[in-house]
């Protein structure tokens, strides 16, 4: 069913203050792990380094959900559909893979420090990181090829739905796809949760041995790093799964205009919600990153009495 929002101007507007914050954001980010000298290279850096450009990536395919908003032109529809959203969903599921993988390197580094697993090492980080890419690449590829096959329909009115464009073959697919996206998006979710549960699980074994252990507070800190990515997480991309899985199966059912169209907003409103992730993305960077948090001039995690310290060292050498 062709449904027409009447609040596209307030997508538009929303979306591109989406725009100027990701770039805003990010470039500090694309700063820190593209122009600076790379002497403390690790696997999470390759990782953060491709969140960094997937959420890059994301903010140039705003311009084109904006227009696909803005426009009745079958033609902007047709693009929009084959090729933008196709890379702005790339994207987001990048993002979700990606943040996956710092979890479970923060994980096996804190929870397992004793075991040397491939996932740790700079050279497996960058072969899973362009393998992700490669996957991700080949199924948006795929989507677009089924649909420019269609050509250009003619849309009803002024429809902003892609639903014109599917074909039987691109409506199987795309519900394929989906179901795939869910069973990602479950699984990430879970291993995050598990995750975050170990390594309280861990601080709380450490605190009850050796409570004023220095081993602990490293612990702490990771549980809290470990926190604020299970919950930039849930807040983007949880909303948005619970509502695209059943509209992707159901939309065609839902005879009534009143509760499509509820359907549909609600839709459309998670689908802003899991953009956010770019705009929340640089939490991750400032928690999980040195280089990041230097970039914004606060050097690592010296507290105000270590720096004093260091300060009244070096006074003292330079005094000999």
């Amino acid at each position: 069913q062709n449904l027409t929002p009447s609040s596209q101007p307030i997508h538009s507007h929303i979306q591109f203050h989406f725009i100027r914050a990701i770039v805003a954001l990010n470039g500090v980010a694309l700063r820190a792990y593209f122009c600076r000298p790379r002497r403390h290279s690790s696997s999470v850096t390759v990782f953060l380094r491709n969140l960094a450009v997937a959420d890059l990536f994301l903010s140039l395919c705003l311009p084109l959900r904006i227009a696909n908003y803005a426009s009745s032109v079958p033609v902007v529809r047709h693009v929009y559909c084959s090729c933008g959203a196709s890379a702005f969903y790339l994207n987001m599921y990048a993002s979700i893979l990606f943040m996956e993988y710092i979890a479970a390197n923060r994980y096996l580094k804190i929870v397992r420090p004793l075991e040397t697993n491939p996932l740790q090492a700079i050279h497996s980080a960058r072969v899973t990181s362009g393998v992700t890419w490669a996957f991700l690449v080949a199924a948006a590829l795929t989507y677009m090829v089924i649909l420019q096959s269609t050509g250009v329909p003619q849309y009803e009115g002024d429809s902003v739905g892609c639903e014109a464009l599917h074909s039987d073959q691109a409506k199987k697919l795309y519900q394929a796809i989906h179901l795939i996206s869910a069973g990602i998006f479950s699984f990430v979710l879970v291993s995050l949760v598990l995750f975050y549960c170990s390594i309280a699980r861990r601080l709380s074994q450490a605190q009850r041995v050796r409570p004023e252990k220095r081993g602990c507070g490293k612990l702490a800190r990771s549980k809290r790093n470990m926190l604020v990515l299970v919950c930039v997480f849930c807040v983007c991309f949880v909303p948005y799964h619970l509502v695209r899985l059943p509209y992707a199966f159901l939309k065609g059912q839902l005879g009534c205009y009143s509760w499509a169209g509820s359907f549909y907003t609600a839709k459309e409103v998670t689908v802003l919600l899991s953009a956010f992730n770019a705009c929340l993305d640089p939490l991750i960077y400032f928690f999980f990153s040195k280089a990041f948090r230097a970039q914004l001039g606060l050097r690592g995690s010296q507290s105000p009495t270590t720096s004093l310290a260091t300060t009244e060292a070096r006074r003292r050498e330079s005094t000999f």
